[in-house]
């Protein structure tokens, strides 16, 4: 896959500001390693950087996820923690700062209406390709949601190489999804701390974007991610690739030869020994895993795909889709449309009729990478889940209304300060929300909420919402009137997923 590039993911998320200060009051809730004393903002208590595993450091790097150790006192949850190492400006140009970086990331935020009572739980894992971002980007601010009645959790977990790596001085048999380990001890936190801040842990709904998105696939694909959570809502999930252990391996010698170390030869010590940010921003693509996952450990032991085809992911509620113009993360993935169009080689002759009026190489691939990565993608998931539990497809369309007739469609990630309802109070978007705009928001939002509830995401008042399913292909267009879409794109879609099993190889990054 192509050297990471940053820059090109400026369009990939909407990023912006803070919502309003917090007020000077605070809370303090009990968790099993200590008291956690946070802030009252408004009606919604907020708790920020509270670990939920020990730092990753020293003879941690590498390793699962440890156990925190116990304080006294109360400690300061009033203040973000750490982000992850990465790239730095990486997530700033693609999505809004993570804050400060280091190692010592593992840490959580909590949004609460109430320390008391079972509410529905929300724990949003964030995008980035599992390279960048982080749980405290500011767009991602759950006050809005928790006004709502539920409480709203975000967290980091380790990127890049410090995240996702293999090498032979880890073994043959070691963990290497480090970073999915970590989403995992997260949603353990939660089961065993989300009481204490008034969350039902038997009503948790796992929500991500992007890389967060594939994250909630292969949460549940994961046999670690059994009982964790209820029900998942993946958005812009991508039918990229992942990773043999052998390719990672690969990667991993490349690495170590890239911060100065013998290759294949570095021992643990010497790789546990170099300074956390040299193993970012590194010019050799051969060191490059983004954005996929590892195959063949305990947390991911066969490809996301395979485990849902065989039926052996679990067998809860999800809602799947994606946005009208998810090309705008192509080159980032190591997809360039036109090139796309030469690879299928003699099946542009079937692909071409999908398109009608579109000859641009460029366009066509454009197209051709929202539904290959993308639409087709949402689709096979909501056709294999279909069968294993009821199963939800949205197409998210509505372009803010100053925008509109100006762009093709909405960006990879331009929903999220919809479904947040961020797009008033984060000063990320490049024109004021109108009265529509923040109707879609609205009903972005209920949907969501209600499938937090419940596991469906119809309620009283909305435009219905069929179940995607084998017998009936059908897709909830968000738009400014959301509008069930029997049949969405199904020729497309069809001959689209059939030429994927056809060629494995058309959407190989380059």
């Amino acid at each position: 896959m192509a050297a990471w590039r940053p820059g090109l993911f400026a369009v990939l998320l909407v990023f912006g500001a803070a919502s309003g200060a917090a007020q000077a009051s605070g809370s303090v809730a009990s968790t099993e390693a200590g008291k956690v004393a946070g802030v009252q903002d408004g009606a919604v208590a907020v708790f920020r950087g509270i670990p939920y595993a020990a730092p990753p450091t020293g003879e941690r790097r590498w390793r699962e996820p440890q156990p925190v150790a116990a304080w006294t006192g109360e400690r300061d949850a009033r203040r973000n923690g750490l982000a992850c190492v990465q790239q730095p400006g990486a997530s700033l140009e693609g999505g809004g700062s993570p804050g400060d970086l280091g190692e010592d990331c593992l840490n959580l935020n909590v949004w609460t209406p109430s320390l008391q009572g079972k509410r529905p739980v929300m724990v949003w894992i964030h995008g980035g390709a599992l390279v960048f971002g982080g749980g405290a980007v500011k767009l991602y601010d759950g006050a809005e949601l928790a006004r709502r009645d539920v409480v709203v959790v975000t967290f980091n977990y380790r990127l890049g190489a410090l995240g996702f790596f293999a090498h032979p001085a880890l073994g043959e048999r070691s963990a290497m999804n480090f970073g999915l380990l970590d989403q995992i001890a997260a949603l353990q936190w939660v089961q065993r701390n989300i009481a204490a801040f008034g969350g039902d842990p038997a009503q948790v709904t796992v929500f991500g974007e992007s890389a967060g998105g594939q994250s909630v696939l292969a949460l549940y694909s994961s046999p670690l991610g059994r009982g964790l959570f209820a029900r998942g809502i993946a958005q812009s999930p991508y039918g990229i690739p992942s990773h043999t252990r052998k390719k990672a391996r690969d990667a991993g010698i490349a690495v170590a030869h890239a911060v100065g170390l013998p290759g294949e030869r570095a021992s643990l010590d010497q790789l546990r020994a170099v300074a956390p940010e040299k193993f970012f921003g590194l010019s050799d693509p051969a060191t490059n895993l983004a954005p996929g996952f590892i195959v063949g450990d305990a947390a991911l032991p066969r490809t996301i795909l395979e485990t849902f085809q065989q039926k052996k992911q679990h067998p809860l509620p999800l809602v799947i889709g994606n946005n009208s113009d998810e090309a705008t993360v192509a080159v980032a993935f190591g997809l360039e449309p036109a090139s796309l169009i030469e690879k299928l080689r003699a099946a542009r002759v079937l692909v071409k009729p999908l398109y009608p009026g579109v000859e641009d190489n460029d366009r066509l691939g454009r197209y051709l990478i929202r539904d290959l990565v993308f639409t087709a993608f949402a689709r096979r998931i909501a056709y294999l889940q279909s069968q294993r539990a009821p199963t939800w497809r949205y197409y998210f369309s509505h372009v803010p209304q100053a925008q509109q007739g100006k762009v093709a469609g909405v960006p990879h990630g331009g929903e999220i300060a919809f479904v947040f309802g961020t797009g008033d109070t984060c000063g990320c978007l490049a024109h004021p929300l109108t009265a529509q705009d923040r109707a879609v928001a609205r009903q972005t939002a209920d949907y969501w909420l209600a499938f937090a509830r419940t596991g469906d995401p119809n309620h009283a008042g909305a435009p219905a919402w069929p179940a995607d399913s084998v017998r009936r292909a059908v897709a909830m267009e968000l738009a400014s009137a959301p509008t069930a879409r029997p049949d969405f794109m199904k020729r497309r879609l069809d001959l689209l997923i059939t030429l994927l099993k056809a060629s494995g190889g058309v959407l190989a990054p380059r």
